[in-house]
């Protein structure tokens, strides 16, 4: 059920389904993404054990298109842990895919966290970028729909992805529903003279995690490099792995069974 609330008077957008132990989705931060088109092959299977909740992060979806030029990842992070304590979460799974598991792992190793984490799983976020064309057609989208069918291009593995028309047209028409596209370039802006901004690194400080961890690979990930998620789990201490075989960047999108069974099994497991 998608519902509105208001957090801290920025509207934010979120998708609700099942009763029990909540888990919390947070998705990918390309251009056009949110938590329908992140989770929609998820949240049933997710709902029928627990009370999912799939929030859109500031600058996506429904929410408010908004940004922080000095700290955009911690306004996101302040955000959902706001956005539970006002729907009175005081303790969550939570799962996120690209952006969405980075900003986990960012939280998490912090000296200070902020997000009411559990348990976490991490899906394709938190190694290294790899710089190539799929990156490029990540950061350099001029909002037309060709530019949107080279993201879905690097974001998937089965070329039926940017083959399927309607798919792409649908995730052109989320990047430049109003405000949509202006949050995200404008937090890409610099001031002239300066460097481009270097990818996100996996240099992290992985033993403050307190919680179990699960990484998930795309084994056919086109953005990150293979055997990154078992390396960043032995880093962690309570943390393991596994790869999702036929599937990119989005193994929740590309192979839902696959990742729903991992998924469901972790949560089984420490819950």
């Amino acid at each position: 059920m998608r519902k509105t609330i208001a957090v801290d008077g920025l509207t934010t957008g979120y998708l609700e389904a099942g009763s029990g132990d909540p888990v919390v989705l947070l998705h990918g931060g390309e251009f056009g993404a949110g938590a329908e088109l992140g989770w929609e092959r998820n949240i049933a299977a997710l709902a029928e054990h627990y009370r999912v909740l799939a929030p859109d992060m500031l600058g996506f979806g429904e929410s408010a298109k908004v940004i922080d030029f000095t700290d955009g990842r911690g306004l996101r992070i302040r955000h959902i842990a706001r956005f539970c304590e006002v729907l009175g979460i005081g303790s969550a799974h939570f799962v996120g895919n690209s952006m969405g598991a980075i900003n986990l792992l960012v939280d998490t190793t912090s000296e200070n966290p902020v997000l009411p984490v559990r348990s976490l799983v991490a899906i394709c976020g938190g190694g290294d970028i790899q710089r190539n064309a799929h990156t490029d057609a990540l950061y350099d989208y001029d909002a037309t729909p060709e530019a949107m069918r080279r993201i879905v291009t690097a974001l998937f593995f089965d070329p039926s992805y940017p083959a399927d028309e309607a798919y792409v047209r649908r995730r052109y028409e989320s990047s430049i529903a109003p405000g949509a596209w202006e949050s995200l370039a404008a937090a890409r802006f610099r001031r002239p003279g300066l460097e481009a901004p270097s990818t996100p690194s996996s240099q992290r400080a992985y033993a403050r995690i307190a919680v179990p961890v699960l990484m998930v690979e795309g084994a056919r990930d086109k953005l990150l490099r293979p055997g990154w998620a078992a390396e960043i789990a032995a880093q962690i201490p309570d943390g393991r792995s596994a790869v999702v075989d036929g599937a990119g960047h989005c193994p929740q999108i590309e192979q839902p069974e696959a990742l729903n069974r991992v998924v469901l099994n972790f949560l089984k497991e420490v819950g």
